[in-house]
């Protein structure tokens, strides 16, 4: 396999910082356990003949540390952003890692917004290829990025 760009690299560990959300929402792990998990054992792996593309250790750290530190606050801007009947912890738990992820990335990084929107609707389309999760996704997140960055719509 030839050694992925940046880019690549930069979207893989988006993928594996909703992995890791999910798993310590679902498995109770600290921070410091899933990420050494996945950056000693998953980034750059094997399944069954199929290897995982190498994620960027330093953005996927980030990724995983803004989720988790500003968790309230994205959850906040989440919940704003879903209709008043579906708060944020009725939602499927891989899309409430998606979201927390996004959110980090939104608020602590200097990614363009809709780059960040569309590297998780691309996240989403993965997780689910058959359904309507991604529209939703595009949604959210687009409504999330402008409260988080009104400027790169011209609303601030």
């Amino acid at each position: 396999m030839t050694k992925p760009d940046k880019r690549q690299m930069k979207s893989a560990s988006r993928l594996y910082a909703v992995q890791a959300l999910f798993q310590m929402e679902s498995s109770g792990q600290t921070v410091e356990a899933v990420v050494r998990e996945f950056t000693d054992h998953r980034f750059g792996a094997v399944y069954d003949e199929d290897e995982m593309v190498e994620g960027d250790t330093e953005h996927f750290r980030r990724l995983v540390d803004h989720a988790v530190n500003r968790q309230a606050k994205i959850d906040q801007m989440t919940d704003r952003a879903l209709v008043a009947k579906w708060p944020i912890d009725r939602i499927d738990p891989v899309l409430r890692a998606l979201f927390r992820a996004a959110g980090g990335e939104m608020l602590e990084l200097e990614t363009p917004p809709k780059v960040v929107i569309n590297e998780f609707v691309d996240i989403a389309k993965a997780f689910f290829p058959e359904g309507k999760e991604s529209k939703f996704v595009n949604a959210v997140l687009d409504h999330m990025a402008r409260e988080a960055k009104p400027e790169a719509f011209g609303l601030a």
